[in-house]
């Protein structure tokens, strides 16, 4: 019998954003713990290292003590190749949505070539549109809509829950079909585009924000490959460098 990887667990990356209550760190990470996940990275959380996170995840306050922090969500999945974020369905953003355990099966097939992420958002707040934008996809939970208020611990257990059941029934993934960029490697592709669109006049530099961030969830919808985005920065240099020259040139068009 072909037994699960435990490798595909140690890359699949349970990160929480701006978490203001530490007792539910450590409950998200006693609920990873008991699925057999271990990697927990906290972004900005409003306390920690606290006794309450402590308290709350029991048996699992060895790994707890191994829990990343970081300033940004940007660090925390600088080397991620696939981030779904775990939210309410948002009629706003147009990308794919998933049920927990299609989100299982797509972090399982990817972790095989690299790490990926599930992003939990703040308790009262959930995620902001420039967390969500750095998100491939949504997960939601089919809870009760008279009552869909789900306790982050619980959301990280149910994910974590589907994760386990389709790594124990399908030991064998098939490859990735994408060699996808990192989201270091987008980031630093939107630093560029905003620099050339600003360059080329087609971005106000005072109000940059309201179109990247259309831009990032277009981007976002394709999922980028490495050779893409390396195709897509090589095109901004050409039109930046067309720019100059034409300035040089005296064209008063340009």
């Amino acid at each position: 019998m072909t037994l699960s990887n435990p490798k595909l667990l140690g890359n699949i990356r349970i990160v929480l954003a701006r978490t203001s209550h530490p007792g539910n760190i450590g409950a998200a990470m006693r609920a990873m713990k008991t699925m057999g996940l271990s990697q927990l990275v906290l972004v900005s959380p409003a306390v920690f290292p606290n006794s309450q996170a402590d308290a709350m995840a029991a048996g699992a306050s060895d790994l707890l003590a191994q829990a990343r922090v970081c300033a940004t969500l940007e660090e925390a999945l600088a080397d991620t190749t696939l981030v779904l974020g775990v939210s309410a369905r948002r009629r706003d953003i147009v990308t794919e949505v998933m049920t927990p355990p299609e989100a299982a099966t797509r972090l399982l097939t990817e972790a095989q070539a690299a790490p990926v992420a599930l992003v939990f958002g703040n308790e009262t707040s959930g995620m902001s549109n420039e967390e969500l934008s750095l998100c491939q996809g949504l997960v939601t939970i089919a809870a009760n809509p008279e009552y869909s208020s789900l306790n982050l611990a619980a959301a990280v257990q149910v994910l974590s829950y589907e994760i386990r059941q389709a790594w124990l029934n399908h030991p064998v993934w098939p490859q990735p079909e994408l060699d996808a960029a990192t989201g270091d490697e987008v980031e630093r592709f939107y630093a560029h585009l905003e620099a050339a669109l600003i360059e080329l006049d087609f971005l106000n530099h005072g109000s940059p924000g309201k179109l990247m961030l259309k831009l990032r969830w277009l981007f976002a919808r394709t999922r980028l490959a490495k050779e893409e985005v390396n195709i897509l920065r090589g095109i901004l240099t050409a039109a930046q460098a067309a720019k100059r020259g034409s300035r040089k040139a005296g064209n008063p068009g340009a």
